[in-house]
């Protein structure tokens, strides 16, 4: 889809999905149906060599993912033009669930035999993915510091066989941050690509692509949803021909398809992103700020602190900071559970980026397939308690704060 110029982005997430209405209904209509009809044998044979694959088979496609997808489409190339200075255009790849969105990254990407660098403080799915699924698959993950550009290039160096680099900034749930530009300019020097998760930022505070990346991964069921009502996973590139070809072709056949129904939800949800994250992000520097300051909190990761170790980093390539937050308190996992226990309005619940704050403790629930100790290396300790900030008036989401931490 050629990007249409809106300056906004609320203007973009409310008109872009109106190209996939063609029976002017108000709002993007859900195709309800696992196939199409063709008028004759000659136009069902013209669908299948064509490009569009929306109105063949709803595995493969379908105008509802299609109206969804254009619109992330958008949001992730606003603003920003290609080399030879036209819109960027990028092609997106709807799926049922992030994991979903993932596998196809990796599998579309790596085969046995090849290499994949990550960092560490990952969402624990990817974690397990990548160092269970996929070795068992031959595929080889080294995890290590990839803020040390000297070590960055020395593991490409003694490893030929990498072929990408997977980030995750900022990650969940320390809130790590890395140097998306910098990676990007080291691993293209060594002809290896570079996706990242954008799931914590959303394309509304952080565009990869202008950084250089090669491919950006969303678990859409966070904040591009926004209201926690369904599954999403989305994968966008901008080589439209690989994305159109090989990574299509792993995504059908691994039968990650998301569905209309899921598809409408998060179309609609997109519609408030601008608005939503304004608030989401307001509340959050508000919260961090009043827990960093409390008496019985150990350490507050948030990168808007200037005491987060990539607060810089942060800055340079965010908009503003991402509305997520991780904490110790000083009592460790027994003043945590009583903490979570005494919370009245925050929602105690796994996930993140829905419009009521979810909290949750990730070394029990998110991260509990992640051995121990890599956990406590990686900052994900015993008592650590991750915050989703949500749209709450800030005055209500203070005096819950305060009465739960008086209790511990």
């Amino acid at each position: 889809m050629k990007n249409k110029k809106y300056k906004g982005i609320s203007t973009l997430t409310l008109h872009t999905a109106d190209t996939e209405n063609n029976n002017f209904s108000h709002t993007t209509p859900i195709y309800a149906t696992s196939t199409f009809t063709f008028d004759s044998t000659q136009e069902g044979m013209e669908r299948f060599k064509g490009t569009d694959k929306t109105r063949l088979y709803t595995r493969w496609g379908n105008p509802t993912f299609a109206a969804a997808e254009q619109t992330i489409e958008a949001l992730e190339a606003h603003g920003l033009q290609n080399e030879k200075g036209e819109p960027l255009q990028l092609k997106a790849l709807l799926h049922s669930s992030g994991q979903a969105a993932m596998s196809t990254l990796f599998l579309s990407n790596l085969s046995a035999g090849d290499t994949l660098i990550s960092h560490f403080s990952l969402y624990g799915g990817t974690q397990e993915l990548m160092q269970k699924l996929l070795a068992e698959a031959g595929i080889k993950t080294i995890i290590i510091d990839v803020r040390d550009a000297s070590l960055l290039q020395k593991t490409i160096k003694e490893n030929p066989g990498v072929k990408l680099i997977h980030l995750e900034t900022p990650a969940n749930p320390t809130l790590q941050c890395v140097d998306i530009e910098a990676i990007c300019t080291v691993a293209h020097e060594h002809g290896v690509k570079v996706s990242v998760d954008n799931t914590v930022a959303t394309p509304y505070l952080q565009q990869p692509f202008a950084l250089g990346v090669d491919f950006v991964f969303h678990s859409a069921t966070k904040f591009l949803n926004g209201h926690g009502s369904a599954l999403h996973g989305v994968l966008l590139g901008k080589d439209l021909e690989f994305m159109n070809t090989k990574v299509w072709k792993w995504h059908v056949l691994l039968g990650g398809n998301s569905n209309a129904f899921d598809s409408y939800l998060l179309i609609q949800g997109m519609k408030t992103l601008e608005i939503r994250m304004e608030r989401h992000c307001s509340n959050t520097a508000k919260v961090a700020h009043f827990l960093d300051k409390h008496p019985a909190i150990e350490k507050v990761n948030y990168t808007g602190l200037t005491s987060h170790p990539d607060h810089a980093i942060a800055k340079k390539q965010m908009k503003q900071h991402a509305p997520l937050i991780s904490f110790e308190l000083k009592g460790g996992i027994e003043a945590g559970k009583k903490f979570l226990d005494a919370l009245e309005i925050c929602t105690r619940a796994v996930s993140l980026g829905t419009v009521d704050t979810l909290v949750s403790h990730p070394a029990s629930m998110t991260h509990y397939g992640i051995p121990r100790e890599e956990r406590i290396k990686y900052g994900i300790t015993d008592g650590l308690i991750r915050m989703s900030v949500g749209i709450e008036n800030y005055e209500d989401l203070e005096a819950d704060l305060a009465q739960a931490l008086a209790k511990i």
